[in-house]
């Protein structure tokens, strides 16, 4: 009798669904995140259950568990979305100046962010608060990267040298975040200009005395 066929369909490797249901699972994470930047922006945290974001995802409470254990693990995933999106687009070696004229960009690209990630500071100012640590690490994270662009540019005579570059950098982190509250409360603020004159009013005022008219 002869051997089968190697090449015979009963010997067909089978199929192997995972990919599909990986390609799902990340589906419906995305979605429960989504969801939640929606939520925890109008509701804040503590007015915002993982019931509430399940139903409006459209999933059972134990499959919105299966993807985010906790609250907080839900909380730190927003965060991370926020973070991630700072990353992709942020050129933190490149010109201070360039990159402060680009902030507007960030609140026609990812809105809901914004109003989540300041939902969530003001809710997380308390050093219990389940969030403070990683808010307060992250703004110090922020007004480093400004102060080195600023003391870079000191360094290379784009900037003048009688100031600090740290007291600097919190000047403009507290511009940053109070316009984001301000298009919070009126989205009609016309951020491109008020971030476009205040990037060159900065200028102005970092330039050497030497070069300025």
């Amino acid at each position: 009798m002869s051997a089968p066929d190697s090449a015979g369909p009963d010997l067909e490797t089978p199929r192997r669904p995972y990919a599909a249901l990986f390609a799902k699972g990340e589906d419906r994470r995305q979605r429960i995140l989504a969801v939640a930047e929606r939520l925890l922006a109008r509701n804040g945290w503590r007015n915002t259950s993982l019931a509430q974001i399940a139903r409006e995802a459209g999933v059972t409470p134990a499959g919105l568990l299966h993807h985010f254990e906790s609250k907080e693990q839900l909380l730190n995933a927003v965060l991370d979305a926020r973070d991630l999106d700072d990353d992709e687009h942020a050129d933190r070696s490149g010109d201070l100046i360039t990159e402060l004229s680009r902030v507007p960009k960030r609140f026609e690209r990812a809105p809901e962010l914004v109003g989540t990630f300041m939902v969530l500071l003001a809710e997380n100012l308390s050093p219990d608060a389940p969030l403070h640590d990683r808010l307060h690490k992250r703004y110090r994270a922020a007004a480093e990267i400004i102060r080195d662009l600023i003391a870079r540019g000191q360094e290379q005579g784009q900037y003048r040298t009688d100031f600090d570059a740290a007291t600097k950098a919190t000047e403009i982190l507290a511009f940053i975040n109070g316009m984001e509250i301000q298009w919070l409360l009126d989205p009609s603020i016309p951020l491109t200009e008020v971030y476009q004159g205040y990037a060159e009013s900065l200028a102005r005022d970092l330039a050497p005395r030497s070069s300025r008219t």
